[in-house]
Parts: C-alpha cells; sequence; structure tokens
C-alpha cells in the first residue's frame, strides 16, 4: 500500500529529527524569553477555554497528540482536570518515558501514530495539538492525523490548535501553516484563529532586559508568529 509506506516514511523522518535533539537552553524554565512565550500561551488558552464554557476542566475528557514529555498535560491537570481523564500520545517513545515521570499518576500515555489513534469515534470533549502539524511534511499525513483529530472529538466537543505560520529558515524539519490551510484540514468545521506570540527570535533578544517592552511588542499582531484556533465540528456560537 504505498500511502501506508509513505505515511511511514515521513513518521521515520520525524523520528529521526526529533530523536536528534535533547535539552536546548532556549526551550527551559531558566530562559526569560521561555517564560516570557509560555505564560502568554497559557493566559491566551485560559481565556478560549473560559469563554467556550470550560473554565474548569473537571470532569472533561482530554486527548493531546504529540504530547512530548507532558507540559500541556500536565497543565489541564492544574486546570482542573482529572488525571483518570487526560491522555496523551507521542510518536517518539523517550518523550512518552518522560512525560510518564513528570506526570500525575493516572494520566494515560501510550507511543503511537497520530494518524491511526487506537482510541474510540467521539471519545474527548478536547483533543489538542501544539506545533505537532508544522513537524509534518507530507500532505497526507497531516490530513489523516487532522481526521483521527475530527474522529476522536465528541459531537460537541473542541479541538485546540497552536502552532506557528511561519517556516524557520534554519530549520528544514519544520514548516509553518497558514489559516487557508488549516481550514483545509478541517472541512465541515467551525474554525476560529487568533494570532499569538511574539516572534522568538525578538523575544529572546528582548525578554532578557524587558519584559515590558516584550507586552508591547506583543501587541502589535504583524509581530506575533503563532496561531491559537477553537476547531469545531459543528457551528457554535461561542468562541471568542
Amino acid at each position: 500500500m504505498p500511502e501506508l509506506d509513505d505515511r511511514r516514511t515521513e513518521e521515520r523522518r520525524i523520528r529521526v529529527a526529533y530523536a536528534g535533539r535533547r535539552c536546548d537552553d532556549r526551550y527551559g524554565w531558566s530562559s526569560p524569553a521561555y517564560v516570557f512565550m509560555m505564560h502568554e500561551v497559557e493566559r491566551r488558552l485560559l481565556e478560549l477555554l473560559s469563554r467556550n464554557g470550560l473554565s474548569s476542566l473537571d470532569g472533561r475528557s482530554i486527548l493531546e497528540i504529540g504530547c512530548g514529555t507532558g507540559h500541556w498535560l500536565r497543565e489541564f491537570v492544574k486546570w482542573g482536570a482529572r488525571p483518570r481523564d487526560v491522555v496523551g500520545m507521542d510518536l517518539l517513545a523517550d518523550r512518552v518515558d518522560a512525560a510518564k515521570a513528570r506526570c500525575a499518576p493516572g494520566v494515560r500515555l501510550f507511543t503511537g501514530s497520530a494518524a491511526s489513534l487506537p482510541l474510540p469515534d467521539a471519545r474527548f470533549d478536547v483533543v489538542a495539538q501544539f506545533t505537532v502539524f508544522t513537524s509534518i511534511l507530507d500532505p497526507d499525513l497531516k490530513r489523516r492525523v487532522a481526521a483521527e483529530m475530527r474522529r476522536v472529538a465528541k459531537p460537541d466537543g473542541l479541538m485546540l490548535w497552536y502552532d506557528f505560520s511561519f517556516d524557520n529558515p534554519g530549520n528544514p524539519d519544520v514548516r509553518g501553516i497558514r489559516a487557508t490551510e488549516i481550514r483545509k484540514l478541517f472541512p465541515g468545521c467551525s474554525v476560529t484563529l487568533r494570532r499569538v506570540t511574539l516572534a522568538p527570535p525578538v523575544t529572546r533578544r528582548v525578554a532578557p532586559r524587558s519584559w515590558l517592552v516584550c507586552t508591547l511588542l506583543d501587541a502589535i499582531p504583524l509581530l506575533r508568529t503563532h496561531y491559537l484556533g477553537l476547531i469545531r465540528k459543528r457551528e457554535d456560537d461561542r468562541q471568542w
């Protein structure tokens, strides 16, 4: 099956690309720029959830694809989700092992492909992805992962999107995704997007000197490089 072979080839490429990435000081909590960026995403994400009836995640079932070492899984629990209701998966086994060591007991984690989730239809209230799709260069694999997100989300559930919209000239293993492509990946869905995150090169230069200047620059939409998105299977008035 050529399509299956292509998918496996792309997943192998992703494994190789990310297996070589270990500790990077730019993405550590000792970095003022990283702290600034993460706090900004958390604030906007909490606002988004609250505006859509999820001011508390208690009793909500949540799946994150490409969960990495589990940062957002831990945040969901911190925001009220019960560990037993939180599920994370990643393509890389070592990332899942790290997440198991860091997440609360009860959080369920597994290694696998987001294009073929071993999970039932309409299972989750929230299905989230954070900077996963920009690491997938094959268009068909992107479509399959998006289709799986739609499949496992409840009819009245929501899908969360956070990813960058511009290419990174220094990283050939990623490719930015614009709003038109996001909407094509989720046909028949309501897609609401907002630009967030001050451009990381700017943040890394400014944050160690002044958070106030970073905050002022972050107010300029043209300097924001990511989309935070809310995706629903059906039209809904509650968005932003």
